[in-house]
């Protein structure tokens, strides 16, 4: 991605300098974010491409995005405290999004992470060997479908024929899908464009597109700093769940390990969930959006660590299923697969 289409700073998050991946991960890319193959973290990644070895573990691999629990978890450095005293190294790895993410986990450079409902039922279809092993209340505000506030675009009905920017494989493809179908429309009826957030961004703002389905904070940030108006979010469409996963390898050898880091991010998201102005300033240096936009963020997002349920990952079957009948995917996917069964 060049400097050029990228929005203003002080406009959207910043994004992390990224270097190229192997030819090895282009299928993930093709089939998830459309984006290209990328991992953040430089030789210390390169590095550790190759499978754990059996035994306990020495360091533990985590990767995150620019915003969310981890980032808060990070921050305040319980789990590092914590695994420190059994002799364990978190390692933090972070990453542009979802896709970029699993890429690095189907790499071997990563242990464990967090990412949309969207990024596994893509990353499962092209074969990455992970588990889900928990999940946030579902969030279903935090993502929307916004276009400018002098748009005529005034519902999704309205979209036909339009461009509409998203980020492929995301969580919000999903929510895109499900709000056409809500408003009688087809995927084949709008123009989709496949962007990754701070392009979308630029192409929002110079109104190359018409609408963007975005999540938070980038939701947020939209709303905020170019009056952004929401046609429709994820209510009553979508859940908009975040999912904890890991490597199946790792989540099968070491099991306290996953343990503790989903106890950890059940405290912290109690202690976010009572102190959302704390937790805005916390994040305010670290994502680069000033704390009244985080905030508004925030008061959307999901608190508590659940354990994944049969319903959870019928739902993940629905998802995964709609995206097999849109041929975005190329074969029907057994979700339960992907469940971990180490309790």
């Amino acid at each position: 991605m060049s400097d050029h289409h990228r929005a203003p700073a002080d406009e959207t998050l910043p994004q992390p300098r990224v270097p190229s991946r192997r030819r090895a991960l282009l299928k993930i890319a093709a089939l998830s974010a459309g984006a290209s193959s990328v991992l953040t973290g430089g030789a210390a990644l390169l590095a550790s491409q190759t499978a754990r070895a059996e035994g306990p573990a020495k360091t533990f691999r985590i990767g995150y995005q620019k915003y969310g629990n981890f980032v808060v978890l990070k921050a305040r450095g319980t789990l590092d405290k914590r695994l420190a005293s059994q002799g364990v190294t978190v390692q933090w790895l972070e990453f542009p999004a979802g896709p970029q993410l699993l890429e690095g986990l189907n790499a071997g450079a990563v242990d464990a992470g967090t990412v949309g409902e969207t990024p596994p039922i893509f990353a499962q279809a092209a074969g990455v060997d992970f588990v889900y092993v928990g999940n946030e209340p579902p969030a279903p505000q935090g993502e929307a479908i916004v276009v400018p506030n002098d748009s005529a675009i005034r519902k999704v009905e309205d979209l036909r024929g339009k461009k509409v920017a998203l980020n492929k494989g995301s969580n919000v493809h999903y929510l895109l899908v499900e709000a056409l179908k809500k408003a009688g429309l087809s995927y084949a009826d709008i123009h989709p464009v496949y962007l990754a957030p701070a392009d979308a961004r630029a192409a929002f703002v110079q109104g190359s597109v018409d609408a963007w389905v975005i999540w938070d904070p980038y939701l947020a940030a939209v709303e905020r700093q170019a009056n952004a108006r929401v046609i429709v979010d994820g209510t009553g469409l979508v859940r908009n769940t975040q999912y904890y996963l890991a490597t199946r390898q790792f989540a099968t050898a070491q099991p306290q390990l996953v343990h503790a880091l989903l106890e950890e991010l059940d405290r912290v998201d109690h202690w976010g969930r009572d102190n959302v102005p704390d937790v805005a300033k916390l994040l305010s240096p670290l994502v680069g959006l000033d704390q009244p936009t985080l905030e508004r963020a925030l008061k959307r997002t999901g608190y508590g660590v659940h354990p994944i349920t049969a319903e959870t990952l019928a739902y993940q079957q629905q998802i995964a299923d709609t995206f097999t009948d849109l041929k975005l995917i190329p074969k029907k996917l057994a979700v339960t697969d992907a469940r971990w069964n180490i309790a």
